[in-house]
């Protein structure tokens, strides 16, 4: 199709992660400057600021190869899925995006079984190329082996006090102890209910249990 690009011959630019999907960047390409990524199969972008071209990762090394670039229906901007060397972030997080600007209460709770449904879709009806159902595929021994390093991340992360980067392998560890309840039959409900029957135990039955 005919991309639009506008006034100053710009299109903008989506960058998310392959695997995880998870949104990474936004940043402007110009005729040139998508030619160039497609023909080196990496992110290259125009840098407003500095007005010149821009390949991510040129000093950091944190490149994006890229897998696929996709315009939406107007064709007007751009999303491209990438598999990333390093943080995407100039200020060393996984994703630009991590600053919270609102999050409503009421759905907030829904989220994990969002996700969870969402898993459960990659086990039951596997997806070529998708992280998630490589998962699946490989068993429980990869699943638990995954778990293992994420858990051993998030204790990196926050020995070194570093709050963003720990809530990063949080989430990450959070996400293949889904995959391992999805791959297990454990539902959320089943965990919900669990903190529950936590809630009403008195606090010195807690403590004798833990000694």
């Amino acid at each position: 199709m005919d991309l639009k690009f506008d006034e100053k011959g710009l299109i903008p630019a989506i960058v998310q992660d392959h695997y995880t999907k998870q949104v990474l960047t936004l940043a402007y390409m110009n005729r040139e400057t998508l030619a160039l990524t497609i023909a080196e199969k990496r992110t290259v972008f125009w840098s407003r600021s500095r007005q010149e071209i821009w390949r991510k990762g040129e000093t950091s090394g944190n490149i994006q190869r890229v897998v696929s670039i996709t315009a939406d229906c107007d064709g007007d901007a751009l999303v491209v899925e990438v598999v990333k060397d390093g943080p995407a972030c100039h200020t060393g997080a996984e994703s630009c995006f991590f600053n919270e600007v609102y999050v409503s209460d009421e759905l907030k709770p829904f989220a994990w079984e969002g996700l969870y449904q969402m898993l459960k879709g990659r086990k039951d009806t596997p997806k070529e190329g998708s992280y998630t159902t490589y998962l699946f595929e490989k068993g429980m021994d990869k699943i638990l082996k995954k778990v293992g390093e994420e858990s051993t991340e998030v204790i990196v992360a926050a020995c070194k006090r570093d709050k963003e980067e720990t809530i990063y392998e949080i989430a990450d560890l959070a996400y293949h102890v889904m995959v391992l309840m999805v791959e297990m039959g454990i539902t959320v409900e089943d965990i919900t209910k669990e903190e529950e029957k936590r809630h009403v135990i008195d606090h010195k039955v807690k403590q004798e249990r833990m000694q």
